[in-house]
């Protein structure tokens, strides 16, 4: 995912499913709400 003005790379886990504190903590760290994410995930 991109966000324009944004750079950022972050380390995703490669598991089936991310815990849920780890997963807000990368969406944090990308910039974005939660909201943007989950918008931005469905496309």
């Amino acid at each position: 995912m991109t966000k324009p003005g944004h750079i950022v790379t972050l380390s995703i886990p490669d598991h089936p499913e991310v815990a849920r504190g780890t997963l807000r903590t990368l969406i944090a760290k990308a910039g974005l709400t939660v909201e943007e994410f989950v918008s931005a995930a469905e496309r």
